[in-house]
């Protein structure tokens, strides 16, 4: 229903809970990339004959997981850098917006539109939110959108409808 009672959620405690589970996030893979990358170039590592592939694939690991703590510290430091816009009725969705959507089912959902650190479902003040990046369907569909306006998102198990129902 479009003009559904906007409630009062301090969008500063939505970022700042999506960054502190992207910071805890990267302090474990920093963990874990430290640890694959002390056993990469461990002693018992090396090649014992030329079929043996643990060194190579010790080595992929490490890389693998760095370059996913790189990423997670870059959108933990684009996160630090968003500005939060007071969004009203008349606003289209855009970067760090915080919206609530149904479903032609009648089913609620509020999403926080963010530049990184999308996927991540948050409980903030009881109220379930969940990030997303303008890259992803449900993101891009939301993108531009206003109040009472429909978006259309193709999703592998189906097209969804959903209407916006306000934007903060």
């Amino acid at each position: 229903m479009p003009g559904a009672a906007l409630p009062t959620i301090d969008k500063q405690r939505v970022l700042e809970a999506l960054r502190e589970r992207l910071e805890e996030q990267l302090r474990a893979l920093t963990t874990s990339q430290k640890a694959a990358q002390s056993g990469a170039t461990h002693e018992e590592a090396r090649q014992e004959h030329p079929k043996d592939t643990r060194a190579i694939e010790a080595q992929y690991l490490a890389r693998g997981l760095a370059e996913r703590v790189e990423r997670l510290r870059d959108a933990v430091a684009t996160l630090a850098a968003l500005p939060l816009s007071t969004a009203g009725g008349d606003d289209e969705i855009g970067l760090a917006a915080l919206v609530r959507v149904v479903d032609e089912t009648g089913q609620v959902a509020r999403y926080f539109i963010v530049p990184a650190g999308g996927g991540e479902l948050l409980d903030v003040d009881g109220m379930a939110i969940q990030s997303l990046t303008p890259a992803s369907p449900l993101g891009s569909a939301l993108i531009g959108k206003q109040v009472g306006d429909d978006a259309l998102v193709t999703l592998p198990k189906g097209r969804l409808t959903l209407t916006i129902e306000w934007i903060a």
